[in-house]
């Protein structure tokens, strides 16, 4: 490989709206870290309909964003075409439009010089899919990239992906943005006992269910806020206050003012174990004191017991919010924090990208690529 920065096309969801993008947090963080060491990114996404403004995020000055539409494949076969010749280029899951295409038009891009990567962001999901249906188009195509990149999912989900046939398979964990996620003053109009920043998906809203709202009516007398996409007509307790789904900017304000905050895993990934959320390392940015799920591999990333609580059930997360006492929310909000930043910054998870593609030169300034 090169000593100086590589250049990367990456095609995936959108880097600038958090509609319904749970991984912009994720994408826009490593990406931002890569473009500091001296990479070169090109990001290639489609034109979705039904964003709403309010949750479009300022084009990045760290990377190139190409959006192509969605309504044919004509767009999308030109950034293509623009990509040939990249270092590496990335194919994310999740794209929202022509995923199938994709997956299979990028491992045309292979050559001497340019690597192809798969990133999964929902390993856990994609590998029961994959097993449970062996004529699932993506399952041939796992020997022929480069590497798996997962978001998340540890030895299980490295050991099935080589079972698959992959060449190799490098979970790159979520992070913390120190310059997005940091502590603020305290909004008293939410200063909640316990929020949940979470949009809803299927996955997840039985284990909304189990710790969060269960809990709320274990504790009528004290005061939950819900926010996030899609939970409108979720029926919730009374003490329950649904904030509707938020812009990136509030999501500090919110965690820095509740008294404590709660983080979920969806189903596939607490099975799995080792997958912390974005909202995970972003709470724990903000400084907030964290209840967490409980999910094989969390003392990698936090301590129970100093760093964050672990709740087995909705009962353990009320316990939780009657035990905290004000010394107790100070010292696990401040102890989190300072493991984020010594440990688990996208700057770290940056590093480690380089390392598994190989690239072992000084970061440099970018170049563009072709047009």
């Amino acid at each position: 490989m090169r000593s100086q920065g590589l250049r990367i096309a990456f095609f995936g969801a959108s880097l600038a709206s958090a509609w319904w993008n749970g991984a912009s947090m994720y994408y826009r963080g490593i990406l931002r870290a890569l473009h500091a060491r001296g990479h070169h990114i090109t990001c290639y996404e489609p034109a979705l309909a039904g964003h709403p403004l309010q949750h479009a995020i300022p084009t990045p000055p760290w990377a190139r964003v190409v959006v192509y539409p969605a309504e044919d494949t004509s767009g999308l076969e030109r950034c293509l075409e623009q990509a040939r010749g990249a270092d590496v280029v990335v194919k994310a899951s999740g794209g929202g439009v022509h995923d199938e295409l994709l997956n299979h038009r990028v491992l045309e891009l292979r050559s001497g010089r340019t690597q192809v990567v798969y990133w999964d962001l929902d390993a856990p999901v994609t590998l029961e899919r994959l097993l449970r249906e062996p004529g699932d188009s993506l399952r041939a195509l796992v020997p022929l990239y480069d590497r798996i990149l997962t978001q998340g999912g540890g030895d299980r989900v490295m050991l099935a992906y080589r079972d698959l046939g992959a060449r190799d398979c490098v979970p790159v964990y979520s992070a913390v943005d120190p310059d997005v996620h940091y502590p603020v003053s305290m909004d008293p109009r939410f200063g909640y006992a316990l929020a949940l920043l979470e949009d809803r998906l299927p996955d997840l809203d039985s284990r909304v269910e189990c710790f969060f709202l269960r809990a709320a009516d274990l504790l009528p007398d004290k005061h939950f806020l819900l926010g996030g996409a899609g939970w409108a007509d979720r029926p919730r307790p009374a003490n329950v206050h649904y904030l509707g789904d938020l812009t990136p900017c509030e999501h500090n304000v919110v965690r820095g003012s509740a008294r404590a905050v709660l983080d979920v895993s969806r189903e596939g990934m607490a099975r799995f174990g080792f997958s912390p959320t974005s909202h995970l390392f972003a709470a724990a940015g903000a400084g907030s004191c964290l209840v967490t799920d409980t999910w094989e591999g969390i003392e990698l990333f936090l301590e129970p017991g100093r760093e964050c609580l672990v709740a087995r059930d909705g009962l353990e997360v009320a316990e939780a919010v009657l035990c905290l006492t004000d010394e107790g929310v100070r010292e696990l909000g401040d102890a989190a924090r300072r493991r984020v930043l010594a440990e688990h910054t996208y700057a770290h998870r940056a590093v480690q990208v380089e390392q598994v593609l190989g690239h072992t030169g000084r970061p440099s300034a970018p170049r563009e690529l072709r047009v």
